[in-house]
């Protein structure tokens, strides 16, 4: 009974010492003042925050229980070893087993320690140069990073999508809600460069193309990144379309340029030109806070024009010829079953960064 004995006290020390250092018994007060607040039905007469507030509700709790279940039940099991049955030595065993398994899969959320890890992430991913090769690519990478939110259990919501005139997309916004996406998937943020024989031109000749990847922190409410209406310029247009019912025939798309850093941020899926500045106006705030990141700034205020990564920062390779491999350029991880990565295997590539930045 003593080797149990102490594996459970290792656990329960390990595990009381992941939810001080994750700030869960802070989280768990949150939970239950915004359990509190979305109980009152008053609050459902704004229905934008009252989603707003539900939809952290349920990040937290899925940040919290998992910790606090394991927490439980290394506390029942501790009880009835107490007990000091011998008989149910083997049921212990197991159960310890099953608890420390469990443990091991939770502790990756040590690694998100940094400011918005927790959040919910927006992916943003356009066709570099390459042409069509290019936009098909862009489209690769869009595929295989909704696969892998599924895989994961996320949830994804399209947000924008340009297609290519012949194949692939221009541009695609995705916004993918889960606990830690957005510290899991900024290990993405950088240009992907793939080389292939292209299938696009008739001599089916070697060629290089890239996509810009940038993964966005989710901002909730607008009052956390402050705008100011004299840094923005908002042009409204015509969406655009491939023909059909569904082409867009009134100024509804939204254009937004943030005059200081020269972001511009265009959104047109909505038919609504409310909505569509709506989300533009969020993406932006998303890009600021990347930016600010990135440049090390305390507030936006600080910050300098064209000195994000954007198309400076190369961080993947996926080779399908001569030979086959996906190499990440920064931590040298590899993975050379290139139609697995391109399937949503990704978590190789990103446990390496964030043990390598930790």
């Amino acid at each position: 009974m003593q080797p149990l004995t102490k594996r459970i006290n290792t656990l329960s020390s390990d595990v009381q010492k992941a939810i001080g250092q994750l700030q869960l018994e802070d989280k768990q007060q949150t939970i239950d003042s915004l359990q509190a607040e979305l109980a009152q039905p008053e609050i459902w007469n704004n229905p934008g925050t009252a989603q707003s507030k539900s939809k952290q509700l349920a990040g937290l709790n899925s940040q919290v229980e998992p910790w606090m279940t394991l927490r439980a039940q290394i506390d029942d099991i501790d009880e009835l070893m107490e007990l000091g049955d011998d008989e149910l030595l083997p049921e212990f065993e197991r159960q310890i087993v099953a608890m420390e398994t469990e443990y091991s899969k939770l502790k990756q959320a040590l690694l998100f320690s940094r400011e918005y890890d927790e959040r919910d992430a927006i992916l943003r991913i356009t066709s570099g140069v390459g042409g069509t090769d290019a936009q098909d690519f862009a489209e690769m990478l869009e595929r295989m990073y909704l696969r892998w939110a599924d895989k994961s259990g996320y949830d994804t919501k399209n947000i924008e999508r340009s297609t290519g005139d012949e194949a692939g997309i221009k541009t695609s916004v995705i916004e993918i809600s889960g606990a830690y996406s957005y510290g899991k998937l900024r290990s993405e943020n950088g240009v992907h460069r793939l080389v292939r024989l292209s299938p696009f031109n008739s001599d089916n000749l070697r060629q290089t193309s890239f996509a810009l990847v940038e993964i966005l922190p989710q901002m909730d409410t607008p009052d956390e990144v402050a705008l100011d209406e004299k840094d923005l310029k908002i042009d409204v247009y015509r969406a655009g379309g491939h023909g059909g019912q569904s082409v867009n025939t009134t100024d509804s798309a939204v254009r937004v340029t943030h005059l200081p850093t020269g972001i511009v941020v265009a959104i047109q899926n909505e038919r609504s030109q409310t909505q569509n500045k709506e989300t533009a106006l969020s993406i932006l705030r998303s890009k600021l806070t990347q930016l600010r990141l990135e440049q090390h700034a305390d507030s936006i205020d600080e910050l300098r024009a064209g000195e994000s990564a954007s198309w400076g920062s190369q961080i993947r390779n996926y080779v399908l010829h001569p030979y086959t491999m996906v190499k990440d350029t920064r931590t040298k991880y590899e993975d050379r079953d290139v139609q697995s990565v391109l399937d949503g295997k990704i978590d190789g590539f990103i446990e390496a960064y964030l043990e390598s930045t930790d």
